[in-house]
C-alpha cells in the first residue's frame, strides 16, 4: 500500500478492503461514534462500513485515509477531508482514533499536523474547517493546540442522552498554519 504521508511514529495511507474488519469494530462501537460524528450515535450494521467507503470512492470532493502505526502497520484511526470546494480552496477535516487505548497519546496531534501540511501544501487549500460537539472537550483542546480558531456555534444542534448540545465550527487559514508552524 502506498503511503501518502510519513511521520515520526505514524503514516497516513489509503483505506483498503483489509481495513474493513477493524472499521466494522469501530462503527459498531457506540462510544466511538458518540465522539466521531454528529449523526446519531447508534450501532451500525455491517453494510454501513461499505457505505462509508463507497461514499469516498471515485470523487475528488472527499478523501479518507488510514492512520497507521509505522512499525506494525496497524490501523489506528481514520482522517481525511470532506466537502472540498476546489474553486474556493476550502475543505472540512475529520479524524477518529479507533481504539480507546490509542487515544490521549498524541497520535491525533501528529496525524492532524501531517494532514494540515498535506492540505495546505499539496492541495493548496486556503482554509480547512472542522465541526466538533461541545462535549468533546479533549478534541477541542487538540484542535486549538494545533491552531484552529473557533468561528461559530450551531446552537443546540445535536440531541443525545436527552440533552441538546451545541456543535462548534473551527477553521484555519493557510496563513495561520504557516504562522503556527514557525
Amino acid at each position: 500500500m502506498r503511503d501518502i504521508l510519513d511521520g515520526k511514529e505514524l503514516k497516513i495511507s489509503p483505506i483498503d478492503e483489509t481495513d474493513e474488519i477493524v472499521l466494522k469494530q469501530w462503527f459498531n462501537d457506540g462510544e466511538f461514534l458518540r465522539y466521531y460524528d454528529f449523526l446519531p450515535a447508534i450501532v451500525s450494521n455491517n453494510s454501513a462500513v461499505k457505505d462509508v467507503l463507497n461514499y469516498y470512492e471515485n470523487t475528488n470532493e472527499r478523501y479518507i485515509f488510514g492512520i497507521r502505526d509505522k512499525k506494525e502497520d496497524q490501523l489506528l484511526g481514520v482522517i481525511g477531508f470532506d466537502n472540498i470546494v476546489w474553486t474556493s480552496g476550502t475543505a472540512f477535516m475529520f479524524i477518529g482514533i479507533g481504539n480507546k487505548h490509542n487515544q490521549g497519546k498524541g497520535l491525533g496531534t501528529q496525524a492532524i499536523n501531517m494532514l494540515l501540511d498535506y492540505g495546505f501544501n499539496e492541495f493548496n487549500f486556503h482554509k480547512i474547517q472542522l465541526n466538533v460537539l461541545q462535549y468533546n472537550e479533549r478534541a477541542i483542546k487538540l484542535y486549538e493546540k494545533v491552531g484552529f480558531v473557533k468561528e461559530g456555534t450551531y446552537r443546540e444542534y445535536v440531541y443525545r442522552d436527552g440533552i441538546r448540545y451545541d456543535m462548534y465550527l473551527y477553521g484555519m487559514l493557510k496563513s495561520e498554519w504557516k504562522n503556527h508552524i514557525n
